[in-house]
Order: structure tokens, then sequence, then C-alpha cells
């Protein structure tokens, strides 16, 4: 999942990219409100972080630009104490959920993964289709209550397909919300992860649980069965 961070104050951008990363997301950053209103509209983002305080133009004004481009990716607004006119603001505005600074970096994952949960239709932390069960919070994947041992971007690739089961997914699609820099992006590297999914979530081969539809990409064909919190 690509995650996008506007904040001007360099120490917590950084701090913010670098905590996202770790816990497995593609992130983009940017400084100003111009430059995140530009990533924002250009590329395939799944989420914002936005500070509403920024130095050229606010950040209700970022997220309102994005919502009149028809973006609808969620948006967590950062706030400073006891501002409650900048939060209702940036709500109003097309925000979804906001932090108030200082806050933990614990939270801040926790609410974002609900907020990419939400947009993708799932009220719990617990997806299955069919035998597969993936547990966001933990990043813990298990088939038929057999746990499975996943690469970082073996999870990265299964975690978004899952999060869109039924729906066919480009080549070109995954590698832009699993990879945040283009000198990483490669088709056959995509096509190997895809491979050894398959391999380790069906060893036997009766679950036929990726599909490759020619020409257009990969799809879990397995049906979500459940939600479970």
């Amino acid at each position: 999942m690509r995650v996008l961070v506007v904040e001007d104050e360099e120490t917590l951008r950084e701090q913010l990219a670098e905590r996202l990363r770790a816990a497995g997301y593609a992130v983009d950053c940017a400084a100003n409100g111009q430059d995140g209103e530009h990533i924002g509209l250009e590329y395939p983002i799944d989420a914002a972080i936005v500070d509403l305080g920024l130095p050229d133009k606010s950040g209700s004004s970022v997220i309102a630009a994005w919502r009149a481009g028809q973006k609808a990716f969620p948006v967590l607004i950062l706030t400073a104490r006891g501002r409650w006119e900048d939060k209702v603001a940036g709500l109003e505005i097309g925000a979804d959920d906001y932090l108030v600074k200082p806050f933990h970096s614990e939270e801040l994952l926790a609410r974002l993964r609900a907020l990419l949960r939400r947009a993708a239709g799932f009220s719990q932390s617990r997806i299955e289709c069919g035998p597969l069960l993936l547990e966001l919070g933990a990043k813990r994947v298990s088939v038929g209550g057999r746990e499975l041992e996943l690469t970082a971007l073996e999870y990265k690739v299964l975690e978004y397909l899952m999060l869109h089961a039924g729906n066919v997914l480009s080549k070109s699609d995954l590698t832009e919300h699993i990879y945040e820099d283009d000198s990483e992006r490669d088709s056959n590297v995509l096509e190997v992860i895809i491979g050894r999914l398959r391999r380790k979530l069906d060893p036997d081969r009766e679950l036929n649980p990726i599909e490759t539809i020619r020409g257009r990409g990969y799809r879990l064909r397995l049906a979500r069965t459940s939600e479970e919190g």
C-alpha cells in the first residue's frame, strides 16, 4: 500500500516515513502543500497523512483539491492541540480522521490501517477469503489454520490482492501500490512473487487462489467469506 505524507517539519516527516516503511508501506513525501497536492493528483496513492498547518497552502486546501479532482483515497489529518476549528474544517472538506500532535506512532498506524480497511470495504482487522485469513494488524497470513511464512514483498502483494478480492489488478497497478521508487519496479519480479505465493498458498494445487487474466493482470478468485473482529 502506498501512503503520501505531507508534512513541512522535516524531522517529523522523516520519522513518519521511516516508521511507515518499517510497517511495510511504500511512502511518498512532500514538504509543502503544492507538492503534496501534485503527488496526490498524479500518483496512485492509497492513503494520505496531511499536516493542516503547511507553510504555503493549508492542508484543507490540499484535501479540497484532491476531492475536486475525484481522488477518494482516505486522508488522516495532523493538527496542533486545541485547534478544534482546524479539525472541523479538515473533516468537512473531505478528511476521514485526525490526530492531535504529539501522537504515538502506533496510534497513527492503527488509524491508518482502519482507514485503509474501510476504504476497501472491510470493517474489521481480519480478512477471510475462502480458507485464506489475513490479519492486518499482525501482518499474519494463514491457510486453513496453517500459518505461512511470507517475505515482505509477498505479504504486500497478497494484502493488496485480498483487499481487492475479485477485482482484476494489472501488473502496473500492483507495482505502483507496492513500490515507491520507479527504479524498483520490475514486472518480472512481480511474476516471481506471484509464483511463490501460489506455491505457498496452494501447495497441492487445489485452490487456484490467484488467477492470471491474460493481457489484463491478476485476480484473487476466492470470495470474501467473513470479517471477524
